[in-house]
C-alpha cells in the first residue's frame, strides 16, 4: 500500500514537467523585448534575425552626423524632429526594431511603447554602410523599411566603388518604386515632403 506522503513526492516531478511542456516558446520580438540596456551595442531585428552589432567607427559616427547637421534646419523649418542615429524605430505589422543612422519624423509621430517610433508615421530614415553592415544595408534593410512605410531612405555607401548614395522613394508593394543613385560628391533632390538638393560632397573624406 502506497503511503499518501510518498504519492504526493511521486507527482511533483510530473506537475514540473507538464508546466514546462505547456510554456509556450518566446518569439524572437519577446526575447528582444526582454534583453537588458546594452551600452554601446545596437541590436535590430532583420527578418527574423536578432542583429547584435558595435554602434560603428568614428568613420561611419562622423557622416551619420553630417548627414543630422545638414539636415536638421529642415526639420526645425517644419516642426518636425530629427535624431542621429539615437531612436528606436519599430516596423509597421511586423514590430520589427531597427535603429535607422538618421531619423526624421513628425513631433507628433505615433510610436509603439514609450521608445519606438512607428515606421508608417516617420518622414525619412538614412543609413551609413559600413564594412560590417554591407548586407544589412544595402540588400535587407531598403524592402524592410518599403514594407513599414517609411516615405523616404537615404543609404550613403563609403563603401562600394565608386562610393555612392542612393535614394529609395514611393514605397509601394513591399517595395520602392523608385530608387536614384549618385556617385558620393554629387548633388541628389530628395523629394517631398523634404524637396531639398543636397550635396552629398560633404561626405567626402579628403
Amino acid at each position: 500500500m502506497v503511503k499518501p506522503e510518498e504519492h504526493e513526492r511521486d507527482e511533483e516531478p510530473m506537475v514540473a514537467t507538464q508546466q514546462r511542456t505547456a510554456r509556450t516558446p518566446m518569439s524572437i520580438r519577446e526575447f528582444y523585448d526582454s534583453l537588458p540596456e546594452t551600452p554601446g551595442l545596437r541590436i535590430e531585428m532583420l527578418d527574423d534575425r536578432l542583429i547584435v552589432s558595435p554602434m560603428g567607427t568614428p568613420e561611419h559616427g562622423w557622416i551619420g552626423g553630417l548627414l543630422y547637421s545638414v539636415l536638421l534646419p529642415e526639420a526645425v523649418k517644419h516642426g518636425w524632429r530629427a535624431w542621429p542615429g539615437t531612436v528606436d524605430v519599430c516596423i509597421a505589422g511586423t514590430r520589427t526594431p531597427i535603429i535607422p543612422d538618421f531619423t526624421m519624423a513628425p513631433k507628433d509621430a505615433p510610436r509603439w511603447g514609450k521608445r519606438e517610433l512607428l515606421s508608417d508615421g516617420l518622414i525619412m530614415v538614412g543609413e551609413v554602410v559600413s564594412p560590417g553592415s554591407v548586407r544589412e544595408d544595402r540588400e535587407d534593410k531598403p524592402p524592410i523599411y518599403a514594407r513599414g512605410g517609411v516615405p523616404l531612405l537615404l543609404v550613403i555607401d563609403p563603401e562600394s566603388s565608386p562610393p555612392a548614395v542612393t535614394l529609395y522613394s514611393d514605397p509601394k508593394d513591399g517595395r520602392y518604386a523608385k530608387a536614384t543613385i549618385v556617385t558620393l560628391g554629387e548633388k541628389i533632390h530628395i523629394p517631398e515632403p523634404l524637396d531639398v538638393e543636397l550635396d552629398t560632397s560633404i561626405f567626402l573624406d579628403d
